[in-house]
């Protein structure tokens, strides 16, 4: 049974079990970003509610979320243009090493802002009518909400570079084959597929989760040396857990593991 447990102007949060459906809830601005938004995604990641295993992110009404709301777009001076940048890095930040595994539901525009969200979130789900597109160079700005890091990541520097000169936006095809999404879906078919995702991903040892959430993407920033080492690390300390524990008992009593 669905509770609803929030309802404010920019997102709508839902619990399912121990599963937190948070909504963008802008669609007459096709979710565009604004302070609220970005308030509300790090009051959520900051203190999720108790008992939540994973999350699903998805925007009303047709859309992701097309990007920064530019009628609210306010020119401000370069120091504290840095601050305000810094603020969305660290909420992305929030979302993608909180700790909870973040599945996105991407329909419409994934757009700017939207597509430096989505990026933060582990696994990514694209509709057929999805757009993913960085069109800050038509509008004389430059991305601001951690892009040249997430998103250059995925596509490289040399796609995304000519990406944002040209304008060019992908759909659901492309951005399977250059993992800015992880799965394609039929029309309809997003949620369906989170929800299955979300509940086999949140079935894991906690710990587990924990460790590939904050561990793989570091790795990837490291040395060789450097990055076997605290791979090492994690390993070790997975081992001893009680997920292990409880993994090797259910294996050799031929049974599914109970990690909650």
């Amino acid at each position: 049974m669905t509770q609803k447990t929030t309802d404010k102007r920019a997102t709508r949060v839902e619990i399912e079990g121990d599963i937190a459906i948070i909504t963008f809830d802008r669609p007459e601005k096709r979710n565009a970003m604004n302070e609220a938004l970005v308030a509300e995604l790090d009051a959520f990641f900051g203190n999720p509610p108790e008992g939540v295993s994973a999350v699903i992110l998805r925007g009303a009404g047709g859309h992701f979320c097309s990007g920064l709301d530019l009628q609210e777009h306010e020119q401000r001076p370069p120091v504290e243009g840095v601050y305000h940048s810094r603020n969305w890095h660290r909420v992305a930040d929030s979302i993608e090493f909180g700790g909870l595994p973040v599945i996105s539901v991407l329909t419409g525009a994934v757009i700017g802002g939207g597509l430096e969200i989505a990026t933060s979130t582990h696994v990514r789900i694209a509709e057929p009518d999805v757009r993913f597109q960085l069109p800050e160079g038509m509008r004389g700005i430059f991305v601001g909400g951690g892009a040249t890091v997430r998103v250059g990541r995925i596509l490289g520097a040399d796609r995304m570079r000519e990406m944002m000169l040209t304008g060019r936006n992908y759909g659901a095809k492309e951005g399977l084959e250059f993992g800015l999404c992880h799965y394609s879906v039929g029309a309809g078919e997003g949620m369906d597929l989170a929800r299955k995702l979300a509940r086999k991903i949140a079935g894991n040892a906690p710990f587990s989760n924990y460790l590939m959430i904050q561990t793989i993407s570091r790795v990837n920033d490291m040395s060789r040396a450097d990055g076997l080492f605290t791979e090492s690390l994690a390993a070790a300390m997975s081992q001893t857990s009680d997920g292990a524990k409880e993994g090797l008992r259910a294996f050799l009593e031929k049974r599914p593991p109970k990690f909650r």
